[in-house]
């Protein structure tokens, strides 16, 4: 927008500046000439009474070389036809038998016959160069033209600022809404500009009021149906290891376990909305490291073998700490809850080809079904699938991909792209 406003501002002005500097520089010219010729018939007016009244042509060229000595190109043909003074005034034809002036490629030729009595006609022929005609013309075209450059220059400042007090408060708006749309919730804008755009950013600033309301009802409501949830599941795990039978009792106690992770994971999925979209970034190697000293303690219980191998460096990604631990955490709760006691597994972190990082979680269990994690909520083990379903999202959110590799056991390939440069 701004660089239309300047450019329209520039095409009115240069039209404006075209339409008043043509006509005044032509205007110049004329006026030079003018003066000129002007000049040179007061030089040939001053000569009509010595010619004509002379007593010869001995009287008359004296006056001549005088006024060829102050510049004037002049000459008189006598009416014999002699001429006295410049011959290139005289015109080099017969002499004219009128007043008047002519253009030459000289100049203007300018000529008045005389009356001498008894004699006959004399004419009086005055030059006025191109060079007079022009005097003072081209330094004249260089003032206009200059003034000319300066009205545009000062033009374009002035359209420059004007557009850019229209700009900034559209620039600051839309600054507001990238924050807004990264996550920043406490990004707001300072309405200003024309009453359009201070009308759009009030609302834009009401809009990002009403977001935080609804994330805060959102989390208040994730956190009370937490609380109703675990209550009754406490209560049923222990009428369940309360039973007599022991199948029974393990074969409930198994199901009420299955329950509560599956409450945990969709308590976690509903607390987790999108924070800090594309402008988000962590270091994947520190999470995953975190993430397998965690879950560590609980493979010596399991006597589970676990093999962590960690890229040397840092690998930023595109997604934040939080988001990223939960799709590892999903991850691993897969591995520990649908494979026997035992089972060991491996977890790798290495750098992507082209940026990012790929976090590989693999065990040696019975591996999933084909397809599996490509639909939401499905699992072959009998849980919700959320786990898989949050880590696939997780790595499309980060610009990658989750893949299953073919192969023995189950192997999941989370890919994460390098954070947004700038």
């Amino acid at each position: 927008m701004r660089r239309q406003v300047t450019l329209l501002v520039a095409a009115t002005t240069s039209v404006v500046l075209l339409a008043f500097l043509l006509p005044a520089a032509s205007l110049v010219a004329r006026l030079a000439a003018s003066q000129a010729v002007d000049a040179g018939e007061q030089q040939l007016q001053s000569l009509i009474p010595v010619v004509a009244l002379a007593p010869g042509r001995e009287a008359v060229d004296p006056v001549v070389r005088r006024a060829a000595a102050a510049g004037t190109v002049i000459a008189v043909i006598w009416p014999d036809g002699e001429v006295l003074g410049d011959p290139a005034a005289a015109g080099g034809g017969p002499p004219p038998t009128t007043a008047g002036s002519t253009s030459t490629v000289a100049g203007t030729l300018i000529v008045q016959p005389v009356t001498r009595a008894g004699e006959g006609t004399a004419v009086i022929s005055v030059l006025v160069p191109t060079a007079d005609l022009r005097a003072g013309v081209t330094r004249t075209w260089l003032v206009l033209a200059g003034l000319g450059v300066l009205l545009f220059a000062l033009a374009l400042v002035l359209a420059d600022r004007v557009a850019r007090s229209m700009t900034r408060p559209v620039v600051e708006l839309a600054a507001t809404a990238d924050r807004l749309g990264t996550g920043d919730l406490t990004a707001r804008t300072r309405p200003a500009g024309p009453r359009e755009v201070r009308a759009v950013g009030v609302a834009v600033n009401r809009l990002a009021d009403r977001i935080g309301e609804l994330l805060a009802a959102e989390r208040e409501s994730t956190a009370d149906l937490a609380h109703r949830l675990r209550t009754p599941l406490t209560a049923l795990r222990l009428d369940a290891e309360g039973l007599v039978d022991a199948a029974e009792r393990e074969r409930l106690v198994d199901d009420v376990e299955q329950l509560a992770r599956t409450v945990d994971a969709v308590i976690r999925e509903a607390r987790r909305p999108v924070r800090e979209g594309l402008a988000a970034g962590c270091d994947a190697v520190t999470v995953v490291g975190d993430r397998v000293r965690f879950w560590s303690v609980l493979a010596d219980e399991e006597t589970r073998t676990m093999t962590v191998t960690l890229a040397p460096g840092p690998l930023p990604v595109r997604v934040s700490d939080i988001d990223l631990a939960a799709a590892v955490d999903g991850l691993l709760e897969n591995v520990f809850a649908h494979t026997p006691d035992g089972t060991s597994f491996r977890v790798e972190v290495g750098e992507r080809h082209g940026g990012g990082a790929e976090v590989v979680v693999a065990d040696d269990g019975p591996g999933l079904p084909a397809g599996v994690v490509l639909a939401r909520g499905a699992s072959g083990a009998g849980s919700t699938g959320l786990g898989l379903d949050i880590a696939r999202r997780t790595a499309i959110a980060a610009g990658g991909e989750l893949r299953v590799p073919p192969g023995p056991g189950a192997t999941i390939v989370l890919s994460l792209g390098p954070p947004p440069v700038g």
